[in-house]
């Protein structure tokens, strides 16, 4: 190491010591200051936006799809074109058909929706103010969670008759245990000493939960709301064709199973197509928009 001061010409071990060129520059008008920022090019800045990105994968998946059922001449009422699945789902919403089974639908999963989370939250609490609490919590996902919500329906069905009561009872199910037991991995999951602040400070009970638990364990319990969600439409879906089959009423599961009796098979592509759009605004337009406003606004998350 102090060898690299030795005088020019000097002989080391490693042979002639070879003295670094400096780039020390002593008159600064002729310093040259390199590219510290580069401007973006048009391509650059484009793909930088978030919904470019994803538009521009759905405009890929549509023309995969255009371009298989032109080429393979499949026949339309097994796989239609998306040409003729956008001219039904024009025209079932022109009609105002397709408009209200959605409001229907949406109206049964805000209900079933709300009340689950609700019921998550008052779960959630219970685990980790007591210890009985937190027992009676991971005992009760563990039985309930792996049950799918679909399944309970012929029982709904028998408890609260064919009605708005067994969509929300079944609701109910597909969202309390996802959103409680990812609420309570992130509140296990906060550090001590975040929870040494609230002591300090003297919180305790509800107080304590909602100012230290809750902003510390936030990303945990919207990835648990989103995925309750998802759970949610899905399950609303199949339960009102199975409603559908039964009453001759419904939502847009029952739009689909209409026109699926009547071989209208690009109406039944319309009203899948339907539902994707109902996911795609709802996570886009909603969680989305409550990420960026909290989590990434906050730094927890890239």
């Amino acid at each position: 190491m102090h060898k690299a001061f030795a005088p020019p010409g000097e002989i080391t071990m490693a042979g002639p010591l070879v003295i670094r060129p400096e780039f020390e520059v002593s008159d600064l008008r002729k310093a040259e200051i390199g590219e510290v920022a580069r401007p973006l090019s048009v391509f650059e800045r484009v793909s930088n936006i978030n919904a470019v990105r994803k538009f521009t994968i759905l405009l890929s998946l549509v023309v995969v799809w255009e371009l298989y059922t032109v080429i393979s001449k499949v026949e339309p009422l097994m796989f239609p074109t998306f040409s003729l699945t956008m001219t039904a789902l024009v025209d079932a919403l022109l009609n105002g058909s397709l408009l209200a089974k959605i409001w229907i639908s949406i109206e049964v999963l805000v209900i079933g929706y709300a009340v689950g989370v609700g019921l998550a939250a008052v779960l959630t609490m219970f685990a980790v103010l007591t210890r009985i609490g937190s027992d009676f919590l991971s005992t009760i996902t563990s039985m309930f969670n792996p049950l799918p919500a679909i399944a309970i329906l012929p029982l709904a069905m028998l408890w609260f008759g064919l009605g708005t009561m067994s969509l929300v009872f079944v609701l109910v199910h597909s969202v309390l245990w996802a959103v409680a037991l990812n609420t309570h991995t992130g509140f296990m999951s906060v550090s001590e000493t975040q929870r040494m602040v609230g002591r300090n400070y003297g919180l305790k009970g509800i107080r304590y939960v909602c100012k230290i638990l809750v902003p510390a364990a936030f990303p945990s319990i919207l990835t648990g709301m989103k995925i309750g969600w998802a759970f949610a439409w899905r399950t609303l879906i199949a339960a009102e064709l199975v409603f559908g089959a039964t009453s001759g009423s419904g939502g847009l599961g029952w739009f689909i199973y209409e026109n699926k009796n009547d071989l209208r098979t690009p109406y039944v592509f319309a009203g899948l197509f339907a539902v994707i759009l109902v996911g795609l605004l709802v996570e886009n337009g909603i969680f989305r928009n409550v990420e960026v406003r909290t989590i990434n606004k906050w730094g927890m998350q890239k």
